[in-house]
């Protein structure tokens, strides 16, 4: 079975969000182990320089890094990446898991990813040009990730 893994930074706090996550993990068992791993977010000072933007990302990126697993192919959650209809993204998501029994996906703290890490995924996907909180985002992620598996599943789902 397919496992995949999302590696974020920052805890849910918000009990709908909580409930949301609970209800689309409970779905996706179905189709693959899903793990979540949410590692501490650093604190962001109200005046906040690129010196200390950069100190920031790197230690969310180092700690990225230390969890993805060696053998998975690394999806980085990224503005600049490719966007896919839901469609595409099924295809997609189906081409990576006849290659490969672990999927990455890696959402970062609210400064973004380091360039080094960015190079170390094999893929950067953007869900839109828009800025989301990260903890709503997860809910976006998952819930695409449970259409992209009715999808290839030719299970109906709404559109």
């Amino acid at each position: 079975m397919l496992t995949i893994d999302i590696i974020c930074i920052g805890k849910i706090k918000e009990k709908y969000l909580q409930d949301a996550i609970l209800e689309y993990s409970k779905r996706l068992s179905k189709y693959c182990k899903l793990l979540i791993t949410e590692l501490p977010d650093e604190k962001i000072p109200d005046k906040i320089n690129a010196s200390l933007t950069s100190q920031i990302k790197n230690k969310e990126c180092s700690k990225i890094l230390q969890h993805i697993k060696k053998d998975s192919y690394v999806i980085a959650l990224d503005i600049h990446g490719t966007q896919y209809s839901s469609e595409d993204f099924s295809k997609k998501i189906g081409e990576i898991s006849m290659e490969n029994s672990n999927i990455t996906f890696i959402i970062g703290g609210s400064l973004g990813l380091t360039q080094e890490l960015l190079n170390h995924c094999n893929l950067r996907v953007s869900f839109s040009k828009m800025t989301f909180p990260h903890q709503l985002f997860r809910v976006f992620l998952l819930e695409q990730i449970f259409r992209a598996f009715k999808i290839s599943h030719g299970e109906t789902y709404h559109k």
